[in-house]
């Protein structure tokens, strides 16, 4: 190859990575100062591009993880900043932090595209603020939760909830990008949602509701075990796409519902299993959903943890004697789980079934699952109406 032909092809190249952080520089701006959701905004931005398999998987990484990162990449950056810059630049300068602390990309290369990837007119603040940021080394962070760039809220109630140890360790966890996993039906699940799904004892012919069903993972896994679903959403859009997932995948016993899960328009004492697979802070599963930790606030808690108990409530008298009552969240927190559970074990006709085995680990009468590489955080609570 001749010398011009390999600096066209280091060209192509470099245009095509610039491409890629340009792309991800306009989705960090609108999730930032418009609100928009990153699992969102990132798809529909991608969709406009010509990016091959490699730059989007560099673009998403730079999304995700610039926006989980944030908190511990505007304390380093601030501390070369005299004022607060603007949204295009603030966030230029944090995907030009990320490559070089989280990345490990060289700092020449990480300052250099980035700089051609901010606007114009913010360039010269990005590249003397990216030189410092990577002349400044290993960051000397002030605290854990900078480190691990959480709100203080979040840090301190699953430290409360989990114990400090276990607590920091699922928070680092989830920092780590998520994996897909696909099912043999080729529908792609979370591994944890697959293991609720395992430890629900449902039988061929078994009538099964599901109080909170969108998009259809579960209702659709149950349905393939023969068992027929009354899958239920309160949100319209939802329950569409539950139809969706449902005929792309022939779940033909899979019947769907807009209903509240809190007053669902079933015969009461019919139904052989109800999943309440409740709405929660999602403080299990944070590592897929990259900006949720800076949206959901405390009071959700307390707000959901009132829902939930109020879903378990209707679920009970949906079932028959013997039929069986599932909860699963994707939280970790004690008032979501065990606290809602204490709640609904008052009702006398509730028995608690025993937990399932590893990796599930015991938690009150039922388990939990603790984010890892493989597992995002879930618990799990089992009864049979006696």
């Amino acid at each position: 190859m001749t010398r011009s032909a390999r600096a066209e092809e280091a060209s192509s190249a470099e245009r095509v990575i610039g491409d890629a952080r340009r792309v991800a520089l306009e989705v960090l701006v609108r999730v930032d100062a418009e609100g928009a959701y990153a699992n969102v905004a990132l798809p529909a931005a991608l969709a406009r591009t010509d990016l091959d398999q490699r730059d989007r998987a560099f673009a998403t990484e730079l999304v995700y993880g610039v926006t989980r990162r944030r908190r511990a990449l505007d304390w380093i950056l601030d501390a070369f900043l005299v004022t607060a810059p603007p949204a295009p630049a603030r966030a230029a300068l944090r995907m030009g932090a990320y490559q070089i602390i989280e990345l490990g990309t060289p700092a020449y290369a990480a300052v250099s595209a980035t700089v051609s990837a901010a606007p114009r007119r913010h360039r010269a603040l990005v590249n003397a603020v990216l030189r410092r940021v990577a002349d400044s080394g290993v960051p000397d962070w002030p605290d854990d939760t900078t480190r691990l760039s959480y709100p203080d809220w979040i840090v301190d109630v699953l430290v409360a909830d989990l114990g400090r140890s276990t607590a920091l360790a699922v928070l680092e966890s989830m920092n780590g990008p998520a994996r897909a996993h696909q099912r043999p039906d080729g529908y792609v699940q979370d591994v944890s949602s697959q293991l609720v799904v395992d430890a629900i004892e449902v039988q061929p012919g078994d009538l099964v509701a599901d109080l909170c069903t969108a998009p259809g993972g579960k209702a659709t896994a149950l349905a393939a075990r023969g068992a027929t679903v009354v899958a239920c959403d309160s949100h319209r859009g939802r329950v569409g796409l539950l139809d969706a997932n449902r005929r792309t995948l022939g779940a033909a016993s899979v019947l769907a519902a807009v209903a509240d899960g809190r007053c669902p328009p079933l015969r009461p004492g019919r139904f052989d299993m109800v999943l309440v697979d409740a709405p929660c802070s999602g403080l299990g599963a944070l590592r897929r959903r990259p900006d949720a930790r800076w949206r959901i606030e405390p009071s959700a808690v307390p707000r959901l943890a009132e829902l939930q108990q109020a879903m378990l409530d209707a679920a009970v008298g949906l079932l028959h004697s013997g039929g069986q009552l599932v909860y699963s969240v994707c939280t970790l927190t004690a008032a979501e789980t065990l606290a809602v559970v204490a709640h609904a074990s008052r009702n006398g006709s509730l028995e608690p079934l025993p937990p399932p085995g590893e990796p599930w680990q015991p938690h009150g009468d039922g388990a939990l699952l603790l984010p890892d590489a493989d597992h995002d955080g879930m618990a799990l609570f089992r009864w049979r109406r006696t």
